[in-house]
């Protein structure tokens, strides 16, 4: 493997039984990256994940963690690597400061006990609590400082945020921006599109188990719909501006402003309009949530 890549997959596949779950998934994650990997429930996020760590067996392929095939030796690729599961099970007959120090333990007391302190503080973790007592989106924080604490070369994390405020929610992400800072590279699965838009340097958009696309947030920004809402000074003939193609009029006011949605490149309507004496020209970037949804619809 590359000095270059953390994460590589060639041809995963995974069957739970008669089922296939996924069908030889190819994914490379650079070192130092933050990689976003979106896709619904079922798609095959979490059984991506659990294949990187060998928590379960892959049934073909092959897998490579930073340097190191996880089923030949699981404990040293988990040794290097800080995991946030997506379904998160905690000792509820401890406190949260009982459970870190446990893991910390486990860890050779790896993690400095003021940089543990921090993270809870700026989450707003009273870590005195039993588990037992906290919220769910308390436990989240719990789990989320479990897996930054000792400032790993790799952070994986199943859908961190959920159940959070949206506070929280950009603290978390500002966390994970520092964890990159530091050298570390950060590889998490997400439902929330807005949150990935906003870190992630490269996405992966998996489906039925299989990757259907990777590629950089903007660039799959950039292929959804476009949005404008344009003013002329003059009524002009908008039936004219939806012979363009990937043009559709959504609605007009007597030919003087008209709000029109175009699917592909936007440059053939901005020489059309040049024809016209416009006053007024707004549009709506894409969001990557509709560029996702786009994916599924067909």
């Amino acid at each position: 493997m590359a000095n270059n890549v953390a994460i590589r997959t060639q041809g995963l596949v995974k069957f739970y039984g008669d089922f296939k779950a996924l069908h030889g998934v190819d994914l490379d994650v650079q070192q130092g990256e933050i990689f976003g990997f979106l896709g619904p429930n079922g798609a095959g996020k979490t059984t991506t994940i659990r294949c990187l760590l060998d928590l379960i067996h892959r049934s073909g392929g092959e897998v490579s963690v930073l340097g190191i095939d996880p089923q030949d030796d699981p404990e040293a690729v988990q040794a290097r690597v800080g995991y946030m599961p997506g379904e998160l099970h905690l000792d509820e007959s401890l406190t949260a400061e009982g459970l870190l120090r446990y893991f910390n333990a486990l860890r050779g007391k790896r993690a400095d006990w003021s940089y543990i302190s921090e993270l809870a503080e700026r989450l707003s973790l009273d870590i005195k609590r039993p588990i037992r007592n906290l919220s769910h989106g308390n436990k989240q924080k719990v789990g989320i400082v479990q897996t930054l604490m000792h400032k790993p070369e790799l952070v994986i994390m199943d859908e961190p945020t959920q159940g959070l405020d949206p506070l929280v929610q950009q603290e978390v992400l500002r966390m994970l921006k520092e964890q990159q800072a530091e050298g570390a590279t950060v590889f998490f699965s997400s439902h929330i599109m807005s949150e990935v838009e906003s870190i992630a340097e490269r996405v992966g958009i998996i489906r039925g188990g299989r990757m259907v696309e990777v590629a950089d947030p903007r660039t799959l920004g950039a292929r959804g719909l476009h949005r404008a809402r344009v003013r002329f000074i003059d009524s002009v003939d908008v039936s004219k501006l939806s012979r363009l193609k990937g043009v559709e009029i959504l609605s007009q006011d007597n030919g003087q402003e008209v709000y029109l949605e175009l699917e592909g490149e936007i440059d053939p309507l901005i020489k059309e309009l040049a024809k016209y004496k416009v006053s007024g020209f707004e549009t709506e970037r894409p969001s990557l949530e509709e560029v996702f949804l786009a994916y599924y619809e067909n």
